[in-house]
């Protein structure tokens, strides 16, 4: 369940910015930049169904995530193809990721 609000909160991230990034770089419709706001404000909800405790933990394995969604979102959506360091950065987040999350703590 963590990676699945991870990705929504992900998606409504990312697609949120990118929304604004039209409206206010490439001269988009006002409504745009409004349904961006809309989405991040949305990503600010879903982060908070995660079942970890702390805030400063989940934002922090988040932003792993974060990091590889963004590669992704830049693959898929601006057609930049990542290389060798975009992948390997990404991998070093999940494992990053995986720590924070699953390491066993007292």
């Amino acid at each position: 369940m963590a990676f699945i609000l991870f990705l929504l909160a992900g998606l409504a991230e990312i697609g949120g910015g990118y929304l604004i990034w039209l409206w206010l770089r490439e001269g988009k419709s006002f409504y745009l930049g409004i349904l961006g706001g809309l989405a991040l404000a949305l990503y600010g909800v879903i982060a908070t169904f995660q079942n970890f405790p702390t805030f400063g933990r989940v934002y922090a394995a988040y932003g792993g995530v974060f990091i590889v969604l963004s590669i992704l979102w830049g693959w898929g959506i601006d057609r930049k193809t990542p290389d060798l360091y975009d992948w390997l950065g990404g991998a070093i987040c999940i494992v990053g990721v995986m720590v924070i999350l699953f390491a066993p703590r007292q």
